[in-house]
């Protein structure tokens, strides 16, 4: 079949549903046409959940089921999609990371994962847990997660990193005053690195900061640029080099306004003694 997508079910919980569903249909030789039309959906949109660039809804799943004869298959399938705690586009944007060559990100108000300590991770966690956004159980996943891509930096060739966080990023008190003043002198090692480039947006910069969510950069072996940002409940991968362009050239603007990270370290230095 031309131009037929290859998927990668371990991507996501989404990208799995995806798969299965191909497979489902293609064991009963329909096209995304006829499985749509059984579901009284067009096949542009079963296209769309087969490769993962629209998620399944319950409703969704319990008519594919009902159309392909698979019992309660595909809505318990659906199920694990909504119950993941990881944004769309994130799973994708971490198998990318891992092989990435450079990575740079802007963070707001809470530490990089990348450059979080396990109690400050811990911590953050447990605060989810207890405002009821995720499980003990998604907590464990995200934590798990977050040590593989730790563990993943120290890889052969090492990548660049260049981290630009907001001031609030120092000022939030996460874990008590312990934990936050191991975190703040985790960061000045990490600056300390030969591949690493530390920097600190002031507050002063008011309206000259380029953004005003976190955002993520990394450049593959073979040169190309991708770009992920979140906002509390969604995510976006973005491939296409026309919107990313716009978000890179941003990024070197907002490195250009930041400190130094001389003066980016002094000043961790002096919030982590203040810390009592």
């Amino acid at each position: 079949m031309v131009n037929r997508k290859d998927l990668d079910p371990e991507e996501s919980p989404a990208a799995e549903f995806g798969v299965l569903l191909r497979r489902l249909r293609d064991e009963r030789g329909w096209t995304q046409e006829d499985l749509g039309a059984r579901m009284r959906v067009s096949g542009t949109h079963i296209s769309a959940v087969e490769t993962n660039r629209r998620p399944p809804t319950p409703q969704f799943a319990r008519s594919a089921d009902r159309a392909l004869g698979t019992g309660d298959l595909l809505a318990r399938k659906v199920r694990a999609v909504r119950n993941s705690s990881l944004l769309e586009g994130f799973p994708e944007f971490v198998k990318q990371e891992i092989r990435a060559t450079e990575i740079r990100l802007f963070e707001v108000g809470i530490t990089p994962g990348l450059l979080q300590t396990p109690e400050y991770a811990a911590a953050i966690n447990r605060g989810a847990v207890r405002r009821g956004a995720i499980s003990e159980q998604q907590a464990e996943e995200r934590l798990t997660l977050l040590a593989k891509r730790q563990a993943s930096l120290a890889r052969d060739p090492v990548p660049f990193v260049h981290v630009v966080l907001d001031e609030s990023c120092l000022r939030r008190l996460v874990g008590g005053a312990e934990v936050m003043r191991a975190q703040l002198e985790r960061l000045i090692t990490f600056a300390e690195l030969p591949n690493t480039v530390l920097q600190v947006a002031p507050y002063e910069l008011g309206e000259r900061r380029s953004f005003d969510l976190p955002v993520r950069f990394l450049t593959l072996p073979e040169r190309v640029v991708i770009a992920y940002a979140e906002s509390a409940q969604q995510g976006l991968l973005e491939r296409d080099y026309s919107a990313v362009q716009p978000m890179l050239t941003a990024y070197h603007q907002l490195q250009a306004e930041a400190l130094p990270q001389g003066a980016s370290t002094a000043l961790i230095d002096q919030v982590r003694k203040g810390i009592s």
